[in-house]
This record gives C-alpha cells, sequence and structure tokens, in this order.
C-alpha cells in the first residue's frame, strides 16, 4: 500500500475464515415487534416487578407516548419511578446518579426507553444496583458476577440496537474515552421495538442513527472471523463474524439500502421507519456476537475532539476503513455489492467488491451524511494522539479484519482527512 513519508502500515494482510462453520448469538428471552407494540410494555413489567425504575431522556419524557406508558402501569398497581436525565454518549456521572438516587429504593425491574444511551444505562444500572460498587469496577468483558434486575428495553431511535446487545458504552471523562462493560448478564429479558415510537426523531438524529446502524451491519459482516475455543465461548463476548451474524447482517443491509433515503426524505414513512428500526434490530443482533472493530475504534477519540454525533464520526470513518480492509475481506464485500445491487455479477470479484464499498457510500451520501474526516474538524496535528486512543480500545481492534497499529491508523486518518477515495494500491 503506498503511504505518506514516514507512516508504516500494518503487516501485510492475513485473510481470517470461520473454519468451525460457527454460529452464535445471544439476544433478549422475548423481542417483540411491530407499530403499536409498546402497548405491551405495562403488561410486560407488571409481570416482573411491583416496583420499575424508567429511565429515558427529556425529550422522551415529555412525550404523550410516554405518559400513556406510565399511567397504564400505574393503573395496574405498579409503582414507579422516573429518571429522565439520560445525556448523550452515557457520561460515567448518570449511572453515579442513579444509582445513589435509587440504590435503596427497592427497585425490583427497569425500562430502558429512548435512544442507545438511555437502553444502555438501564442495563448497566441493574448491574450497580444488584452488586453494588462503581460501574468502574466492571469495565472490560465478562466482569459482571451475576444477573441485575429484568430489563426491558424500547428503542425511539433506529441505531445502536442497545436494545439486543449485551454491552453498555459508558464515557469516562477522567480516562478521557469510552469504556465498555460486556458481559451475557446486561441482556435485557425483553425488547420491544415499536417503530411509531421513531415518528418524532429529528431528521439529523434519523440521519446519524441509520449511519451507526450501517456500519454496525458492515463491521460485524466483514470482521475478523475468530474460530474461538470453549474458553474462548465461555470468557469473551465478541468471537467472531459467524453463520448467524451473517444471517442478519444480510437481512440488514439491503433494508437500509431501500428504506434510509426515504425515511430522511419523509420523516412520517411508517413502512420505512419500520424497516429502518428492524435493520437497526439486525444490526444489534449482529454486533452483539461479531462485534464492531476498527472504525468504531478510531470514531471515539475523534468525538471526544470534535464533539460531532457518534454516527456521523462513523459516517465519516467507514470509507477508509473499507478499503484498508478491503485485502482481507474481498468475499464479503463483493457479496455486499451483489446485496445492494451495485456490483456486476458477471465482474471479477475484486470489482464487485468495490462496487459494494461505493454502495455503502452511496447509502450514506444519500442521506447527507459526512464522508471524510475534515467535515468534523479534525486537524492534522490530532492526528497522533487519536491513533493511540484508538488502539486503547482492544475489544474493538480485536475485530477488526485486517491488524491495526499506530501507523496504520494514520494512514486511514490522512486518508480519510483528504477525502482520498480512490483505490488505494494494495
Amino acid at each position: 500500500m503506498s503511504t505518506s513519508p514516514g507512516v508504516s502500515t500494518a503487516p501485510a494482510p492475513i485473510r481470517t475464515s470461520n473454519d468451525l462453520g460457527l454460529g452464535l448469538l445471544r439476544q433478549p428471552t422475548s423481542v417483540l415487534f411491530g407499530p403499536g407494540q409498546r402497548r405491551q410494555i405495562p403488561a410486560i413489567l407488571e409481570s416482573l416487578a411491583e416496583h420499575v425504575l424508567v429511565v429515558t431522556d427529556e425529550r422522551m419524557a415529555a412525550s404523550a407516548e410516554f405518559s400513556a406508558i406510565s399511567e397504564e402501569l400505574r393503573s395496574r398497581g405498579v409503582r414507579v419511578s422516573l429518571y429522565s436525565g439520560t445525556r448523550p454518549d452515557l457520561p460515567r456521572e448518570n449511572i453515579l446518579e442513579v444509582t445513589e438516587r435509587f440504590g435503596s429504593a427497592g427497585v425490583g425491574a427497569i425500562l430502558g426507553i429512548g435512544g442507545g444511551s438511555c437502553m444502555d444505562l438501564a442495563k448497566v444500572v441493574s448491574i450497580v444496583l444488584t452488586h453494588g460498587g462503581d460501574v468502574r469496577d466492571y469495565y472490560g468483558e465478562y466482569l459482571v458476577p451475576g444477573p441485575g434486575c429484568p430489563v426491558v428495553t424500547v428503542p425511539t431511535t433506529a441505531g445502536t440496537g442497545a436494545e439486543v446487545t449485551s454491552i453498555s458504552v459508558v464515557y469516562d471523562k477522567d480516562k478521557g474515552m469510552k469504556v465498555g462493560v460486556a458481559s451475557p448478564h446486561l441482556e435485557a429479558v425483553a425488547a420491544v421495538i415499536d417503530p411509531e415510537l421513531t415518528l418524532t426523531c429529528p431528521p439529523g438524529l434519523t440521519a446519524a442513527a441509520g449511519a451507526d446502524a450501517l456500519s454496525h451491519l458492515v463491521e460485524a459482516f466483514t470482521g475478523r472471523a475468530k474460530n474461538p475455543s470453549s474458553e474462548d465461548l465461555a470468557t469473551k463476548l465478541y468471537v467472531g463474524k459467524n453463520r448467524l451474524t451473517d444471517l442478519y447482517a444480510r437481512t440488514g443491509i439491503p433494508l437500509l439500502q431501500s428504506a434510509l433515503g426515504r425515511v430522511c426524505a419523509n420523516p412520517a414513512d411508517l413502512e420505512a421507519r419500520s424497516d429502518t428500526l428492524f435493520a437497526a434490530y439486525c444490526a444489534g443482533m449482529s454486533i452483539n456476537t461479531a462485534g464492531t472493530a476498527g472504525a468504531h475504534a478510531i470514531q471515539s477519540p475523534i468525538g471526544a475532539l470534535t464533539h460531532t454525533p457518534h454516527g456521523f464520526g462513523i459516517s465519516a470513518l467507514l470509507p477508509y476503513v473499507m478499503r484498508y480492509n478491503l485485502p482481507t475481506r474481498v468475499p464479503e464485500f463483493a457479496e455486499i455489492g451483489r446485496l445492494l445491487g451495485t456490483a456486476d455479477v458477471a465482474g471479477a470479484e475484486l470489482e464487485q467488491a468495490r462496487a459494494g464499498i461505493t454502495g455503502i457510500e452511496h447509502i450514506l451520501e444519500s442521506i447527507g451524511a459526512p464522508i471524510d474526516l475534515k467535515t468534523l474538524g479534525l486537524s492534522p496535528t490530532d492526528f497522533d494522539t487519536v491513533a493511540s486512543q484508538a488502539l486503547l480500545a482492544t475489544r474493538l481492534t480485536a475485530n477488526n479484519p485486517r491488524d491495526l497499529n499506530h501507523g496504520a491508523v494514520r494512514f486511514i486518518l490522512e486518508r480519510g482527512w483528504a477525502g482520498d477515495r480512490s483505490w488505494w494500491t494494495i
């Protein structure tokens, strides 16, 4: 690969494959999908606890739909406590505040309703309320000693897939980075996915969330296959792309191609909202065992520096991370090209793979998402800092199909800042 002077890239790419033929999913006990299904939430919660803590944000707490859910819960004799102070990118302070306020309140179940931060907050609070300590005690994989109180997740945006994932991502300002609490014990007991709740999602947030969901599908489908041992399966959340995660990715990618542009053009299009939310659910199911990869590792420090939305940071990186990973994932990108209808099925596999990458870029462009790093306001003087911080996210870099080191991340940043979407020399 051509490089800038003084910049070393990763070693020659080595392809990994799922030689075991492994398929593995983690998921809530129940998933209920469809317009209007939020009306089942009170009955689900009534069966779980007499005292429910509802975790959401100010926008959702002020909605008529939220009031209807709360009133129905109370009419069934369920005591309802409310926390509506969830902030974007889930700061650790939110967790401290909730656990201090409700630590001795006898909460029996938690409803997390809102965007990814609301659902992540509900999941991690259930663990801290049950097992005590500070959330920092659980940073990492498989450090949660057991289940928390039951959690029901309800998304109001179509992006993170947090309703079905067993991880909560926390921003720790003292560390200056996002950290994951990853354990099967974070899995919700039920996810209620109602597209009608996304109808009031603002256009900018709809686009950013959609870009995030698309990146989840791409990174899960093109991520590293790991052929895990029995010990790996028992101790690691992300065990690599596999037959079952691929199944969900193959469903979600073409759904977003057809629905994302429509929903951004007409936010009231319920069919497009439904397809987008279903694709985001598919993405969550994919990343729950395959994980996200290089784009997510690099975006985190960029987001901290530029204060740009996560989904738009991901969209600005994805074209360049895909190009970097292409040598190890030609068959997968070629299949994406065929799924999107952008590849000539009679053409060479490499050309089909390139058509898959440009097809993903066209989806991002169609919703107005940025596809270069200069647009985010990132400065070249920050490249070394970003590269160093990105490599600390080892749970993500380990999923990237091509090895990453400091020089490789810097190379991606340089190409992304320049908007260089030529086909790099390999």
